[in-house]
């Protein structure tokens, strides 16, 4: 009959549906899976740094730099500063070189260290836990307009091209790329651009911008990063600089003519092309404030040897901290009063307290609007310096060597963070490290919120809920009232280090 189905027709439909209602099943299974393990691979964590959204200091100097065309750059006389980063969708697309993740060969990266990929006369360090960065050796042509730096090879090799973020810190908004290319052999004329400028020195290529603006960033983020990248040339080195910050370069001035004796290049403006024997494009932040002594290029530097640059650059007098010599000199504490939140509610208090234990305290908030070489050779004077965690320890690169600095945690639990940011890297400048951790009788978020309320009871619950209630509570709102009597073998152990050093 015409409405009748054939039973073997019939039962081929149910297979294939049966089977194809299966296979939706488990390649949706599939694609989870993927997903899940390619999120993973690709997480990004919370930055160490702390994050403020306040008024930044005044810039020290107002001197203008000058633009490779002659015109001056805008001076800034005050900048707000907004940490902003690029979507955190961004990394989970393959712009980190022309290279499908597939075809790297694979690398264990639980020592910390750069992944390299090597081809022919570049080398590009891509899988950093913070910087991306490339070195390049040969014909190497930079459009600066372009952003873009292209290897010309004189040996049979493979087209090949990278992304670089030259700041320091991957996926910063505002700050875009540089396209790194390796071309292929024989290069094609229109594709290698032909030199206008040539330099028989080489260049360091990296961005301002960023978290620039804020003191801390100012040094972890680039002074620190640049000396490491760019002192092996003793001066002579061009640097090329994107997203200039005209400002910037002013402020820090003597540290940036003491690295290079060339006038920096602003790319956003320069028309030239130009050729250089060796390029490095990028910064390589290797921990924050500190450098990885084997990771330096030409040589094993240390944040010691920072410190020490920053003495010859400023032209500080004392090289290391005096000894205490009894019925004479006392030895001198800088006590960081800070202007706003995470301020010693006792400041006064505390400055006896240091003078009972036999210091002579000064109480002061080195913000630096004044000229930086004047702020540095004021902090140098001293042999300890003490504050609650801020940007004020900064400081500490201007101390004399075996110097103190002793940092206050303010009460949530921060001490990681703090000995990231500042424990670290001051022992690595070679200056003796105390920490005081601050109880919840002691913060004012006590009296403010009450013993029952989280951010005082449950510390730990605050942090798994997230870096913004972090920030807000324990960084944004809390000052300290120091307990004197609790504080004392802290300050007594700063004396005895430094009564230790007429026996060294």
């Amino acid at each position: 009959m015409g409405g009748e189905v054939k039973p073997g027709r019939a039962g081929l439909k149910s297979w294939a549906q049966r089977h194809l209602n299966s296979g939706f099943v488990v390649g949706f299974f599939l694609v989870l899976f993927t997903y899940l393990v390619v999120s993973r691979q690709f997480a990004i964590s919370a930055p160490n740094a702390v994050v403020t959204t306040q008024a930044q200091q005044r810039i020290v100097d107002r001197k203008v730099i000058r633009t490779p065309e002659g015109t001056e750059g805008e001076e800034k006389s005050e900048q707000e500063w907004q940490p902003k980063v690029r979507d955190e969708e961004e990394p989970h697309k393959d712009t980190r070189g022309a290279v499908p993740a597939k075809e790297l060969p694979e690398r264990d990266y639980a020592d910390g260290k750069p992944f390299a990929e090597t081809w022919g006369k570049v080398v590009c360090n891509t899988h950093g836990p913070y910087s991306d960065t490339c070195e390049l050796d040969g014909d190497v042509r930079i459009n600066g307009t372009a952003l873009s730096v292209t290897l010309v090879p004189s040996i049979q090799s493979e087209r090949r091209e990278w992304k670089v973020p030259p700041y320091p810190r991957k996926h910063m908004l505002g700050i875009d790329d540089v396209t790194v290319t390796q071309l292929g052999s024989p290069p094609k004329d229109a594709a290698a651009p032909a030199c206008t400028v040539t330099h028989d020195v080489p260049a360091v290529l990296f961005a301002l911008g960023g978290l620039t603006g804020n003191y801390w960033h100012d040094f972890s983020d680039v002074l620190v990063p640049l000396f490491a990248a760019s002192r092996r040339y003793a001066g002579d080195v061009v640097f090329l600089v994107a997203n200039i910050q005209p400002w910037w370069l002013g402020k820090y001035e003597a540290a940036v003519r003491r690295l290079s004796k060339h006038d920096a290049v602003d790319l956003g403006r320069d028309r030239a092309v130009r050729c250089f024997r060796h390029v490095t494009v990028g910064l390589q932040l290797h921990k924050e404030l500190s450098i990885v002594p084997e990771w330096a290029p030409g040589g094993r530097l240390t944040m010691a040897d920072f410190t020490a640059f920053l003495r010859e650059a400023y032209a500080l007098p004392r090289a290391v901290a005096a000894p205490v010599v009894e019925k004479r000199r006392k030895p001198r504490v800088m006590v960081i009063h800070r202007a706003h939140y995470r301020r010693f509610v006792n400041v006064q208090e505390v400055a006896r307290a240091a003078e009972a234990a036999g210091f002579e305290a000064v109480v002061t908030d080195p913000r630096g609007d004044g000229p930086l070489d004047e702020l540095a050779r004021a902090v140098n004077s001293f042999d300890a310096l003490l504050g609650v965690h801020g940007a004020g320890l900064t400081n500490a690169v201007f101390l004399p060597a075996r110097a103190v600095v002793i940092q206050v945690v303010p009460y949530g639990k921060l001490e990681p963070m703090a000995r990231t940011d500042f424990g670290e890297p001051v022992a690595d400048m070679g200056l003796k490290y105390l920490e005081y951790s601050v109880a919840a009788e002691e913060s004012t978020l006590l009296e403010m919120l009450g013993p029952d309320h989280p951010v005082i009871k449950d510390p730990e619950s605050v942090h798994r809920s997230g870096w913004d209630k972090v920030a807000e509570f324990y960084l944004g709102k809390q000052d300290v009232r120091i307990n004197v009597t609790r504080f004392a073998p802290t300050l007594e152990q700063a004396m005895q280090h430094l009564r230790k050093q007429r026996q060294q």
